[in-house]
C-alpha cells in the first residue's frame, strides 16, 4: 500500500489507549547525538530499528515536536548510542527539552563526527537517508557507516512507562 493511499478507519483507538496497549511492546532506548561544529546535540529515542542488511539501514522516529531533531538533521552525521541498563538517568537527561543535555556527560567523538556516550552498550553511525512524514512523528531512515558494540551488557528497555532490564 502507498503510504499517500493510507486511511484511518471509522472508530481509531484514541491516542490513550493507543499508549497503553502498544505499551506492552518492550524496546531498547538510545541516544541520537550530532555534533555542530560548536556543541553536542542529542535527544532521547525508543524507536531505533534495523531495516536493512544490504544496504545497511536503521530507521528512528522523531516527535515532529522536537527542538533537538532540526538541528540534528543539519548536521546529517549522526551517532546512534544504545543504552546500557544502569543509563535510565542518561536517558531521561536527553528527554528534557532545552536543557544541556551533555552537561556532565562523558563523550568522545565517533568516527564521523559525531558524539559517542562513554558507557554506551552499542555505537551506530549513521548518515540520514530521508525522511518521511508519519503522523506526529518523522521516520528518518539513516544508512549505517561504522558501528560497535560492548559485549556482556544488558540494554535499557522501556516497557509500559518505565524503565527496566533484561534477564535472559
Amino acid at each position: 500500500m502507498n503510504a499517500d493511499n493510507i486511511v484511518v478507519a471509522a472508530g481509531a483507538p484514541a491516542a490513550a489507549e493507543l499508549r497503553r496497549v502498544l505499551g506492552h511492546f518492550a524496546t531498547g532506548v538510545a541516544v541520537i547525538a550530532a555534533h555542530d561544529g560548536t556543541r553536542p546535540l542529542g535527544f532521547t529515542c525508543q524507536s531505533v530499528v534495523s531495516v536493512s542488511l544490504d544496504p545497511p539501514f536503521v530507521s528512528f522516529c522523531p516527535a515532529k515536536t522536537s527542538s533537538s531533531w532540526p538541528l540534528l538533521r543539519e548536521q546529517g552525521s549522526l551517532c546512534i548510542n544504545i543504552l546500557a541498563e544502569e543509563q535510565s538517568a542518561l536517558c531521561r537527561q536527553f528527554a528534557v527539552s532545552g536543557a544541556d543535555k551533555f552537561a556532565g556527560v562523558a563523550w568522545e567523538r565517533a568516527g564521523n563526527g559525531a558524539p559517542a556516550l562513554a558507557g554506551a552498550l552499542a555505537h551506530i553511525e549513521v548518515s540520514v537517508e530521508l525522511e518521511h512524514d508519519a503522523g506526529d512523528h518523522t521516520v528518518v531512515l539513516a544508512r549505517v557507516g561504522d558501528l560497535r558494540a560492548t559485549e556482556g551488557g544488558k540494554p535499557l528497555l522501556f516497557y509500559r512507562g518505565g524503565f527496566g532490564g533484561f534477564t535472559a
